[in-house]
């Protein structure tokens, strides 16, 4: 069974940093695209970043210069640097993988989510 382990998520102050890993563990044969989403109490998810295999990236305009998502290719491990954190960041991060099982399937699966909470 595929699954996407999230870890780094907590508590820190407006200004600072924290840093998201979010490993695809399982019989994972190739993965095409990862990306990290938050959804804030009240609100709808929204897109963070996506990051395919290949480098590209994607990001929302409100983190652009302020976090950074990357791949591990061989660790099949997204991350995502948050930098210059403001309290509207809070919220609970989760990751979502597209990717091709090594039994062949093709799979859209979440992590159970990871909260980040940025005091003022």
């Amino acid at each position: 069974q595929v699954q996407l382990v999230e870890s780094g998520g907590g508590l820190v102050q407006a200004g600072g940093s924290l840093r998201l890993s979010c490993a695809a563990s399982g019989r994972v044969f190739s993965i095409s695209v990862m990306g990290w989403y938050r959804q804030a109490p009240g609100k709808q998810r929204e897109l963070v970043a996506t990051i395919t295999s290949g480098g590209s990236t994607n990001y929302a305009d409100f983190v652009k210069g302020r976090f950074t998502i990357s791949i591990d290719n061989a660790k099949n491990t997204v991350y995502l640097q948050m930098n210059s954190l403001k309290p509207e960041d809070t919220a609970v991060y989760s990751c979502n993988a597209v990717l091709r099982t090594a039994m062949g399937p093709v799979l859209n699966i979440w992590g159970q989510g990871t909260q980040v909470t940025v005091s003022s």
